[in-house]
């Protein structure tokens, strides 16, 4: 299957998105993001399942005529198995199921956070191993030591909150809107991060990340503060907790590249969309002589480009799933012992 049409879907949260590839190569994909969650602050599951079920044929369709394909062109299919929103899932394995059976192709589950560790490197037929991996999202802040495609070492882990759902969290606090992370990437580019101080935790002798503690010491400042005061310096406000969780999760990397003796480092999740995160890895990696490698913009959020991809690797390193796999929301990967 080196060159086979694979035909990718990702369903697990509020992404409807379909990708097309030939091998290794993405030919066209498409995300189509659902704007019916914005008003309530966060996504609804029952209303994502809903939207999915109306989304993900069009966005198939679409995808298979933008790259002059039809289904009977379709040699294989990917989905997101896990983790998610188990109605959301349900839609897209069930859409996959239906179409592998009635083309008679092979079908890939696919775990959602291996889509995110490689989406670094689409495109590419060899992989630079080994490396560490600092995986970042709305539901996962994890340092992974990869050894290769389903051979992993868990390094550290947050003990509490992920950062994406922190950012989210400290946004609904200051009234900036959902998602939180985006929204305070964007106005902290204009404002001042050194605005205040709040805390930096660390665990000594681990490489853990906590930020529970940061989103209350946030809570805490707003209280204490007047609304006009917050009101007026918002920005800056989200800016300073931005820095403070940047400095977290790039310190603990780094420490960790450092005693591991790793050099070669990889961001992962929709977190590492984050403008700040990726300047300072950057300067950071620069002066320790580290490789870093951060994902296309395109590929940070859900997609279905790193779910077909992940299909590739597995087509060469193992066969098929059957077509009764079943879709877990709590999906985790396999660490070595």
């Amino acid at each position: 299957m080196s060159d086979s049409i694979i035909l990718g879907i990702e369903t697990s949260c509020d992404e409807t998105a379909a990708a097309l590839f030939r091998g290794p190569e993405l030919i066209h994909h498409i995300t189509a993001t659902q704007l019916v969650h914005t008003s309530y602050g966060g996504v609804v599951p029952e209303y994502a399942s809903r939207e999915h079920n109306k989304l993900l044929g069009p966005v198939v369709k679409g995808v298979l005529e933008q790259s002059d394909m039809g289904l009977k062109d379709i040699e294989a299919v990917a989905v997101t198995q896990g983790p998610g929103l188990a109605g959301s899932l349900l839609v897209g394995l069930s859409y996959a199921k239906g179409l592998a059976l009635g083309l008679e192709v092979p079908l890939f589950g696919v775990n959602h956070i291996e889509g995110h560790i490689f989406a670094n490197f689409i495109g590419q037929r060899e992989l630079p191993l080994p490396f560490l991996c600092l995986l970042v999202s709305g539901g996962h802040t994890q340092l992974i030591h990869v050894e290769s495609p389903q051979k992993y070492n868990l390094i550290g882990q947050t003990r509490d909150d992920a950062a994406g759902e922190a950012f989210d969290k400290v946004a609904r606090l200051l009234g900036i809107g959902y998602p939180g992370g985006p929204l305070i990437d964007r106005i902290s580019q204009q404002a001042d991060p050194d605005f205040h101080h709040f805390p930096r935790s660390s665990f000594e002798g681990s490489y853990d990340f906590s930020f529970s503690g940061l989103k209350t010491n946030v809570l805490q400042y707003v209280q204490k503060n007047s609304p006009d005061f917050i009101r007026e310096n918002k920005a800056s406000i989200a800016a300073s907790f931005q820095e403070a969780v940047v400095d977290v999760l790039m310190q603990q990397t780094l420490t960790a590249a450092a005693d591991l003796h790793h050099k070669r480092i990889v961001l992962a999740g929709g977190v590492a969309a984050n403008s700040r995160l990726r300047e300072k890895m950057t300067q950071a990696a620069t002066q320790e002589n580290i490789e870093l490698f951060q994902p296309d913009l395109r590929f940070c959020t859900d997609n279905a480009a790193m779910i077909a991809y992940m299909a590739y690797w597995k087509s060469i390193i193992s066969e098929p799933d059957k077509l009764d796999i079943a879709a877990i929301p709590n999906l985790k990967l396999s660490f070595l012992e």
